[in-house]
């Protein structure tokens, strides 16, 4: 189970459909699969007798208070992300769900995809649309160089390549979009 994101004041409600799809497959699975499981576990311990010295109870309990809080969370958060399906019109400058790759001082090549809070994996490259580099990284263009700010200070890259989907895109300035929509999901806030 995956823990619930930190408590900011401001977070960003953009997910990529794949990350809506995600939260939505958990959420499915916590409510369909494994709260019945924990709640069928926790009655069978109750059913053994003295509750206070039962650590099948307890764990069971604590277990089922974890997934209830998740499902509140991603009941909440479904209800507020804004799916972006969508490539931008100008596709030559980065913004939400680019896949991007910088070169450091060093000649290392990183390469890093924008996505929403909700779905940041330091291991796939998917770094959070809120995150410090994806804030330094909105925008630019191919060959920019670019200051970020990191835990081991200021670093400076270079904007190497920019794509959306699955292919690289040079030069595609004023292009237009195959598909021009941004879906919200559940009511409007104002």
């Amino acid at each position: 189970m995956k823990k619930l994101l930190p408590h900011t004041s401001h977070v960003s409600p953009y997910i990529t459909p794949d990350g809506l799809k995600r939260l939505s497959e958990e959420l499915s699975y916590l409510w369909k699969s494994k709260r019945p499981q924990v709640t069928q576990a926790v009655a069978e311990a109750a059913a053994m007798g003295d509750r206070s010295e039962n650590a099948e109870y307890i764990y069971g309990k604590k277990q089922l208070r974890q997934i209830d809080s998740r499902i509140r969370f991603l009941s909440k958060r479904l209800g507020e992300v804004v799916v972006v399906d969508r490539i931008p019109d100008d596709t030559s400058r980065i913004f939400f769900g680019a896949w991007v790759e910088l070169e450091d001082a060093g000649g290392n090549i990183s390469r890093y995809r924008i996505v929403g809070p909700d779905e940041f994996n330091p291991d796939k490259g998917y770094i959070s649309i809120d995150s410090p580099m994806a804030r330094a990284l909105l925008r630019k263009t191919e060959g920019e160089e670019v200051t970020v700010s990191s835990p081991r200070g200021r670093d400076t890259v270079v904007v190497v390549s920019i794509r959306y989907g699955g292919s690289k895109v040079r030069g595609a300035k004023g292009q237009r979009a195959k598909c021009v929509r941004v879906k919200r999901r559940g009511p409007r806030k104002r």
